[in-house]
């Protein structure tokens, strides 16, 4: 019993090892907003937020604090990249060129947008399934505005639901922990 309980325990963290040093974000790309391949390796080396997004949501006033975000930390290697997405509760504009307005004009948003994607289903974006594989069911979008923070390494090191706002203590304290990182 007790061997095969130390089996056990080996195999868990061999296989937790060997999905650390081979998974990183670096392999997946966007289409920005303006139709330009943003390919996540060109951030090789600088914390990344990526943030699933909607412009007609509840949670679409966490775009203010998403830009504050952007603004304290761009100067210190920061990425924020936005997701529109149209898979939870249809809360999307119907265009790219909406999309962009709206953010600028509402929000003045500095960070990179992409085109409107999908996150859910048998099309959905590989980064969204990739976090669902690295950091389990919950962590996968449940609605619009889930933050997901990743190090210098290309590794999702933490997630955020809707509800925590893009300036709270908790999203605070790890990109700078992150930015510190280096």
């Amino acid at each position: 019993m007790l061997i095969s309980k130390i089996f056990f325990f080996i195999l868990i963290i061999g296989a937790s090892m060997i999905n650390q040093v081979n998974a990183n974000v670096y392999e997946f790309s966007f289409t920005s907003i303006d139709g330009k391949i943003i390919k996540l390796s060109d951030f090789k080396g600088k914390p990344i937020v990526i943030i699933n997004t909607a412009s007609l949501c509840g949670f679409t006033n966490q775009y203010s604090g998403v830009e504050k975000l952007f603004k304290n930390y761009a100067h210190k290697d920061l990425t924020i990249i936005a997701v529109p997405s149209n898979d939870f509760g249809n809360q999307e504009l119907s265009s790219n060129k909406e999309v962009k307005e709206f953010c600028t004009t509402n929000f003045n948003t500095s960070f990179l947008l992409t085109e409107i994607t999908h996150i859910k289903g048998d099309n959905g974006h590989p980064f969204f399934n990739w976090v669902k594989k690295e950091a389990g069911f919950l962590a996968f979008p449940k609605w619009n505005f889930y933050k997901y923070l990743i190090n210098r390494e290309g590794e999702l090191v933490s997630w955020y639901a809707s509800t925590t706002k893009p300036t709270d203590t908790k999203i605070i304290k790890n990109i700078e922990k992150l930015i510190l990182d280096k």
